[in-house]
Protein backbone atom coordinates (compact mmCIF):
# COMPACT_ATOMS: atom_id res chain seq x y z
CA UNK A 1 0.00 0.00 0.00
CA UNK A 2 2.52 2.38 0.99
CA UNK A 3 4.55 1.62 -2.50
CA UNK A 4 1.19 2.55 -4.55
CA UNK A 5 0.87 5.83 -2.55
CA UNK A 6 4.92 6.14 -3.77
CA UNK A 7 3.81 5.90 -7.31
CA UNK A 8 0.65 7.99 -7.35
CA UNK A 9 2.93 11.09 -5.61
CA UNK A 10 5.46 10.25 -8.78
CA UNK A 11 2.86 10.67 -11.30
CA UNK A 12 0.99 13.66 -9.80
CA UNK A 13 4.82 15.31 -9.76
CA UNK A 14 5.07 14.15 -13.29
CA UNK A 15 8.41 12.45 -12.20
CA UNK A 16 10.61 11.69 -15.14
CA UNK A 17 14.07 9.64 -15.73
CA UNK A 18 16.85 12.04 -16.51
CA UNK A 19 17.67 12.22 -19.88
CA UNK A 20 14.59 9.81 -21.04
CA UNK A 21 13.52 10.46 -24.41
CA UNK A 22 10.05 8.99 -23.21
CA UNK A 23 9.07 10.81 -19.91
CA UNK A 24 6.09 8.96 -19.89
CA UNK A 25 7.21 5.80 -21.05
CA UNK A 26 9.83 5.70 -18.16
CA UNK A 27 7.55 7.38 -15.78
CA UNK A 28 5.04 3.70 -16.52
CA UNK A 29 8.11 1.91 -16.48
CA UNK A 30 9.28 3.01 -13.28
CA UNK A 31 6.03 2.86 -11.37
CA UNK A 32 5.24 -0.78 -12.63
CA UNK A 33 8.88 -1.51 -11.56
CA UNK A 34 8.06 -0.10 -7.70
CA UNK A 35 4.20 -1.59 -7.59
CA UNK A 36 6.20 -5.02 -8.73
CA UNK A 37 8.70 -4.72 -5.70
CA UNK A 38 6.14 -3.79 -3.10
CA UNK A 39 4.04 -6.76 -4.33
CA UNK A 40 6.62 -8.64 -3.89
CA UNK A 41 7.81 -7.49 -0.66
CA UNK A 42 4.31 -7.66 0.80
CA UNK A 43 4.16 -11.58 -0.56
CA UNK A 44 7.45 -12.43 0.99
CA UNK A 45 6.89 -10.55 4.44
CA UNK A 46 3.01 -12.30 4.80
CA UNK A 47 4.46 -15.72 5.01
CA UNK A 48 6.09 -15.05 8.35
CA UNK A 49 3.81 -12.57 9.95
CA UNK A 50 0.77 -15.11 9.34
CA UNK A 51 2.52 -18.23 10.32
CA UNK A 52 2.64 -19.47 14.21
CA UNK A 53 6.48 -18.16 14.31
CA UNK A 54 5.31 -14.68 14.67
CA UNK A 55 5.24 -14.68 18.24
CA UNK A 56 4.92 -10.82 18.77
CA UNK A 57 1.75 -9.11 19.39
CA UNK A 58 0.63 -8.83 15.51
CA UNK A 59 0.00 -12.65 15.60
CA UNK A 60 -3.08 -14.11 14.53
CA UNK A 61 -4.87 -17.25 14.31
CA UNK A 62 -4.72 -20.58 16.38
CA UNK A 63 -1.38 -22.44 16.98
CA UNK A 64 0.02 -25.25 15.87
CA UNK A 65 -1.89 -27.63 17.77
CA UNK A 66 -5.12 -25.51 17.15
CA UNK A 67 -5.14 -24.01 20.61
CA UNK A 68 -4.21 -20.31 21.64
CA UNK A 69 -1.60 -19.11 19.79
CA UNK A 70 2.00 -18.45 21.39
CA UNK A 71 2.21 -14.87 21.84
CA UNK A 72 4.38 -12.29 23.51
CA UNK A 73 3.30 -9.09 24.51
CA UNK A 74 6.54 -7.24 25.07
CA UNK A 75 7.08 -6.62 21.06
CA UNK A 76 5.03 -6.23 18.21
CA UNK A 77 8.31 -7.33 16.26
CA UNK A 78 8.74 -10.42 14.10
CA UNK A 79 12.21 -11.36 12.88
CA UNK A 80 13.66 -10.25 16.51
CA UNK A 81 12.41 -13.53 18.23
CA UNK A 82 15.72 -15.08 15.72
CA UNK A 83 17.82 -12.32 14.30
CA UNK A 84 19.51 -9.07 15.11
CA UNK A 85 20.69 -6.98 12.70
CA UNK A 86 23.96 -6.85 15.08
CA UNK A 87 26.31 -9.00 17.49
CA UNK A 88 24.67 -12.45 16.29
CA UNK A 89 26.00 -16.02 17.03
CA UNK A 90 27.67 -16.73 14.41
CA UNK A 91 28.16 -20.70 15.90
CA UNK A 92 24.70 -21.18 13.89
CA UNK A 93 24.66 -21.61 10.33
CA UNK A 94 21.55 -18.73 10.26
CA UNK A 95 22.14 -15.48 9.41
CA UNK A 96 22.47 -12.88 12.49
CA UNK A 97 21.80 -15.38 15.22
CA UNK A 98 19.63 -13.48 17.90
CA UNK A 99 19.71 -16.66 20.35
CA UNK A 100 21.62 -18.54 22.66
CA UNK A 101 22.90 -21.77 21.50
CA UNK A 102 23.18 -24.93 23.71
CA UNK A 103 26.26 -27.31 24.01
CA UNK A 104 26.10 -29.63 21.23
CA UNK A 105 27.46 -32.54 23.59
CA UNK A 106 24.04 -32.04 25.43
CA UNK A 107 22.08 -33.52 22.65
CA UNK A 108 21.33 -37.50 22.36
CA UNK A 109 21.14 -38.17 18.67
CA UNK A 110 19.20 -40.86 16.33
CA UNK A 111 22.56 -42.35 15.50
CA UNK A 112 23.18 -43.66 19.30
CA UNK A 113 20.08 -46.35 18.75
CA UNK A 114 22.57 -48.59 17.19
CA UNK A 115 19.99 -49.47 14.85
CA UNK A 116 21.74 -51.53 11.73
CA UNK A 117 19.77 -49.10 9.15
CA UNK A 118 21.63 -46.12 9.86
CA UNK A 119 24.85 -46.06 7.63
CA UNK A 120 25.67 -42.65 7.71
CA UNK A 121 28.53 -40.76 9.63
CA UNK A 122 27.14 -37.92 12.20
CA UNK A 123 28.70 -34.62 13.15
CA UNK A 124 27.65 -32.92 15.99
CA UNK A 125 24.67 -30.98 16.49
CA UNK A 126 25.08 -27.92 14.92
CA UNK A 127 24.61 -26.48 11.36
CA UNK A 128 21.06 -24.70 11.17
CA UNK A 129 19.76 -27.38 13.48
CA UNK A 130 21.23 -25.82 16.67
CA UNK A 131 19.56 -22.85 15.75
CA UNK A 132 15.91 -24.90 15.90
CA UNK A 133 16.69 -26.38 18.80
CA UNK A 134 17.39 -22.82 21.41
CA UNK A 135 13.67 -22.62 21.27
CA UNK A 136 12.67 -26.45 20.18
CA UNK A 137 14.62 -28.65 22.89
CA UNK A 138 12.60 -26.78 25.76
CA UNK A 139 15.49 -25.49 27.65
CA UNK A 140 15.32 -21.99 26.62
CA UNK A 141 12.41 -19.70 26.53
CA UNK A 142 11.34 -18.17 23.54
CA UNK A 143 11.44 -14.68 24.58
CA UNK A 144 15.44 -15.21 25.73
CA UNK A 145 17.86 -13.62 23.23
CA UNK A 146 20.89 -11.70 22.50
CA UNK A 147 19.63 -8.62 21.57
CA UNK A 148 16.16 -7.15 22.60
CA UNK A 149 14.37 -4.90 20.45
CA UNK A 150 15.65 -1.70 20.06
CA UNK A 151 19.53 -0.47 20.88
CA UNK A 152 21.22 -2.56 22.97
CA UNK A 153 20.60 -5.62 24.63
CA UNK A 154 18.42 -4.93 27.32
CA UNK A 155 15.01 -2.94 26.47
CA UNK A 156 12.91 -2.77 30.08
CA UNK A 157 9.47 -2.32 27.70
CA UNK A 158 10.59 -6.07 26.42
CA UNK A 159 11.59 -7.37 29.04
CA UNK A 160 8.35 -6.89 30.78
CA UNK A 161 6.20 -8.41 28.48
CA UNK A 162 4.65 -11.98 29.74
CA UNK A 163 3.24 -14.54 27.62
CA UNK A 164 -0.41 -15.97 26.89
CA UNK A 165 -1.02 -19.67 24.70
CA UNK A 166 -1.44 -23.34 25.69
CA UNK A 167 1.65 -24.13 24.33
CA UNK A 168 4.19 -21.90 26.67
CA UNK A 169 4.61 -23.01 30.14
CA UNK A 170 3.23 -19.72 31.59
CA UNK A 171 3.36 -15.82 31.23
CA UNK A 172 6.46 -15.65 33.13
CA UNK A 173 7.97 -18.26 31.44
CA UNK A 174 8.61 -18.90 27.70
CA UNK A 175 10.13 -21.91 27.41
CA UNK A 176 7.61 -24.43 25.39
CA UNK A 177 5.44 -27.09 27.12
CA UNK A 178 6.34 -30.29 28.17
CA UNK A 179 5.16 -33.24 25.97
CA UNK A 180 3.99 -31.13 22.74
CA UNK A 181 5.44 -32.22 19.42
CA UNK A 182 7.54 -29.03 19.18
CA UNK A 183 9.31 -29.82 22.11
CA UNK A 184 12.00 -32.04 20.95
CA UNK A 185 13.93 -31.87 24.18
CA UNK A 186 17.17 -32.97 24.59
CA UNK A 187 16.82 -36.13 23.54
CA UNK A 188 16.59 -36.78 20.28
CA UNK A 189 16.74 -40.30 19.26
CA UNK A 190 13.46 -40.82 18.51
CA UNK A 191 13.39 -38.06 15.87
CA UNK A 192 14.22 -38.04 12.38
CA UNK A 193 18.45 -37.55 12.06
CA UNK A 194 20.35 -34.36 11.87
CA UNK A 195 23.79 -34.05 10.81
CA UNK A 196 24.30 -36.88 9.23
CA UNK A 197 25.28 -37.53 5.77
CA UNK A 198 22.75 -37.51 2.52
CA UNK A 199 22.75 -40.97 1.51
CA UNK A 200 24.78 -42.32 3.49
CA UNK A 201 27.96 -40.97 2.16
CA UNK A 202 29.79 -40.90 -0.86
CA UNK A 203 28.99 -37.38 -2.31
CA UNK A 204 31.55 -34.95 -1.48
CA UNK A 205 33.57 -31.74 -3.55
CA UNK A 206 35.23 -34.06 -5.19
CA UNK A 207 32.76 -36.53 -5.88
CA UNK A 208 29.66 -34.12 -5.84
CA UNK A 209 26.98 -36.27 -8.12
CA UNK A 210 26.50 -40.07 -8.17
CA UNK A 211 23.27 -41.43 -10.03
CA UNK A 212 20.44 -42.80 -7.95
CA UNK A 213 21.61 -46.20 -6.23
CA UNK A 214 25.82 -45.10 -6.28
CA UNK A 215 25.41 -43.45 -3.24
CA UNK A 216 26.78 -45.73 0.20
CA UNK A 217 22.80 -46.31 0.71
CA UNK A 218 21.23 -46.54 -2.79
CA UNK A 219 17.76 -45.96 -1.25
CA UNK A 220 18.18 -42.06 -1.78
CA UNK A 221 17.46 -39.73 -4.78
CA UNK A 222 19.58 -38.41 -6.60
CA UNK A 223 21.48 -34.23 -5.69
CA UNK A 224 22.04 -31.71 -7.80
CA UNK A 225 24.82 -29.19 -6.80
CA UNK A 226 26.26 -25.57 -7.53
CA UNK A 227 29.28 -24.04 -6.29
CA UNK A 228 29.02 -20.10 -4.69
CA UNK A 229 32.35 -19.08 -3.47
CA UNK A 230 34.07 -22.03 -3.60
CA UNK A 231 31.36 -23.56 -1.14
CA UNK A 232 28.92 -26.31 -2.71
CA UNK A 233 25.13 -26.32 -2.21
CA UNK A 234 23.72 -29.28 -2.78
CA UNK A 235 19.74 -30.13 -3.22
CA UNK A 236 17.26 -32.81 -3.91
CA UNK A 237 14.92 -31.86 -6.79
CA UNK A 238 11.21 -31.73 -5.26
CA UNK A 239 9.98 -33.22 -9.10
CA UNK A 240 13.24 -35.32 -9.63
CA UNK A 241 11.81 -38.17 -11.04
CA UNK A 242 10.24 -35.96 -13.54
CA UNK A 243 13.05 -33.99 -14.83
CA UNK A 244 12.71 -30.82 -12.42
CA UNK A 245 13.73 -27.71 -13.13
CA UNK A 246 17.17 -27.33 -12.09
CA UNK A 247 17.54 -24.81 -9.45
CA UNK A 248 18.07 -24.78 -5.96
CA UNK A 249 14.85 -23.09 -4.11
CA UNK A 250 12.40 -23.08 -1.08
CA UNK A 251 10.06 -26.06 -2.38
CA UNK A 252 13.12 -28.27 -2.73
CA UNK A 253 15.01 -30.64 0.53
CA UNK A 254 17.60 -28.41 0.98
CA UNK A 255 21.11 -30.09 2.37
CA UNK A 256 23.83 -28.09 4.56
CA UNK A 257 27.20 -28.12 3.84
CA UNK A 258 29.66 -28.92 6.54
CA UNK A 259 33.72 -29.47 6.17
CA UNK A 260 36.53 -30.77 8.25
CA UNK A 261 35.59 -27.42 10.30
CA UNK A 262 32.44 -28.56 11.48
CA UNK A 263 31.81 -32.48 10.44
CA UNK A 264 32.58 -35.71 11.30
CA UNK A 265 35.53 -37.06 12.81
CA UNK A 266 38.18 -37.65 9.84
CA UNK A 267 35.56 -35.64 7.34
CA UNK A 268 38.32 -33.88 5.12
CA UNK A 269 35.98 -32.12 2.52
CA UNK A 270 32.79 -30.40 2.22
CA UNK A 271 29.93 -32.91 2.26
CA UNK A 272 25.82 -32.63 1.65
CA UNK A 273 24.42 -33.32 5.16
CA UNK A 274 20.80 -33.43 6.28
CA UNK A 275 19.85 -30.78 8.90
CA UNK A 276 16.37 -29.50 10.60
CA UNK A 277 15.90 -27.02 7.84
CA UNK A 278 16.38 -29.75 5.17
CA UNK A 279 12.66 -30.39 5.79
CA UNK A 280 10.83 -27.53 7.23
CA UNK A 281 11.06 -23.87 5.80
CA UNK A 282 10.46 -21.71 9.04
CA UNK A 283 9.86 -18.38 7.40
CA UNK A 284 6.51 -20.16 4.90
CA UNK A 285 2.73 -21.03 5.63
CA UNK A 286 2.74 -23.17 2.36
CA UNK A 287 2.71 -26.38 4.14
CA UNK A 288 1.24 -27.69 7.72
CA UNK A 289 4.55 -27.42 10.29
CA UNK A 290 6.58 -25.95 7.82
CA UNK A 291 6.91 -28.56 5.68
CA UNK A 292 8.82 -28.02 2.28
CA UNK A 293 7.15 -29.92 0.53
CA UNK A 294 3.72 -31.18 1.22
CA UNK A 295 3.13 -34.40 2.86
CA UNK A 296 -0.25 -34.73 1.66
CA UNK A 297 -0.80 -32.78 -1.75
CA UNK A 298 1.17 -36.11 -2.52
CA UNK A 299 0.97 -38.85 0.17
CA UNK A 300 4.52 -38.86 1.66
CA UNK A 301 5.81 -36.09 -0.91
CA UNK A 302 8.20 -34.76 0.99
CA UNK A 303 9.48 -38.52 2.57
CA UNK A 304 9.43 -39.33 -1.13
CA UNK A 305 11.50 -37.14 -2.59
CA UNK A 306 14.73 -38.32 -0.67
CA UNK A 307 13.62 -41.56 -0.09
CA UNK A 308 13.27 -43.83 -2.92
CA UNK A 309 10.80 -46.86 -1.60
Amino acid sequence: MLTLVYVMLYFAKGGEMKGSPNGVASRFRLAFFCLLCGFTAEIAVAGIAESVHNLGTTGTGPSANGGNRNQFSGTAEICVFCHTPHGGDERAAVPLWNRFLNDPASYSTYDQLGTSTFDARVADVGSVSIGCLSCHDGTIAIDSMINEPGSGADNPGFSAGTWTGDDVRGAEDGRLQLGIVQNLGSDLTNDHPIGMQYAGGGISASTPVLPQGDTNDPDFAPVLFKIKDGRYLWWIEKDWRVGGDGERTKTDVVLYTRDSSNGYSGQSQQEPFVECASCHDPHTTENPTFLRISNTETPSGLCLTCHVK
